[in-house]
């Protein structure tokens, strides 16, 4: 039996510059919403409106969120270590739970505080909130492109808070127009539990996308069944087993497989078989590849997979 394994290296001069951009935006990402969040607190309470003291609380959480995915997707790069092997992948997607735990119990606050005014709406400043849905458009608009282009599930998260903003403070700019055109106050707590399910839905889709990375479930765009057919294909594999395909943070994409060759394969055909699976599977967005070549006649191929 003979044992091959791929260990691909990548140049870091493109990754780093990514890095280091990316954790720049989260910092401005973080000051930007807690400053914010502090003025709609008293904006809030100014205006006696519902749906801008759940925001506010709301964007305090992201404020919060914010700052542990900072600092897990810094840790998130740490190198290798005898105790993590893979690295530190993975905290980059601690951070996303967190985020998205902290967004959940949010929307709740938000059902709680918001829903008895639907059947006691009190009067609200619309002219207040107003001025204050224009500000929180261009803060929380600023904030979302700098993270835009953001590649981990952890900078996803936070962008997808940016924009429930920016789409909750874009309601709350048309409500406060038709309270202020109608007189109909039940249109800011309506506005609130509108948010809130909003929310709450991104959040759960989010969450989805967090077990299946932490569970190991092969990844939505690279399923096994379309894995093993491409393994077949490489030029003098008989057959294919043991094939595992898994992501360590929702971008590193990993799999392991056992090839069976002919047994008149010679050394340089299994190296030739090697390269071949690792280029494919790379085209593929699988970024490591296990592989362990066995010969025909070795007979394990043909034992249950694992």
């Amino acid at each position: 039996m003979k044992n091959e394994h791929s260990h691909e290296g990548h140049s870091h001069a493109g990754h780093n510059h990514s890095h280091g951009d990316s954790t720049k935006n989260l910092g401005i990402a973080f000051f930007l919403n807690l400053g914010f969040a502090v003025i709609e607190i008293i904006g809030g309470v100014w205006t006696n409106s519902v749906a801008i003291i759940s925001d506010a609380v709301h964007d305090f959480g992201d404020a919060f969120s914010i700052g542990v995915s900072f600092f897990l997707e810094r840790y998130s790069k740490k190198r290798r270590t005898r105790t993590f092997t893979y690295g530190y992948k993975r905290f980059s997607t601690l951070g996303a739970l967190i985020n998205s735990i902290v967004l959940l119990v949010g929307s709740v606050f938000v059902f709680m505080e918001t829903i008895p005014r639907l059947f006691h709406p009190a009067e609200v400043n619309y002219s207040g909130m107003m001025w204050l849905a224009i500000a929180g458009l261009a803060v929380n608009g600023f904030a979302a492109l700098r993270l835009m282009k953001g590649n981990s599930i952890s900078q996803r998260a936070v962008m997808l808070h940016l924009l429930e903003d920016v789409l909750g403070w874009l309601a709350v700019l048309v409500g406060s127009l038709v309270i202020r055109y109608t007189g109909w106050y039940f249109i800011d707590p309506l506005l609130s539990v509108c948010i809130g399910i909003f929310i709450l839905t991104n959040v759960c889709r989010n969450l989805y996308a967090i077990f299946r990375i932490l569970l190991q479930a092969t990844p939505e765009r690279i399923p096994e069944d379309k894995v093993k057919p491409v393994l077949e294909g490489v030029s003098g594999v008989k057959e294919v087993h043991d094939l595992h395909v898994w992501t360590l943070d929702g971008e590193k994409n990993i799999a392991s497989a056992h090839l069976i060759v002919p047994d008149v394969a010679s050394r340089e055909d299994v190296i030739k078989v090697k390269h071949e699976a690792v280029d494919k599977l790379k085209e593929m967005g699988i970024d490591h590849l296990t592989v362990e070549i066995e010969y025909e006649s070795e007979g394990c191929y043909s034992c249950p997979d694992e």
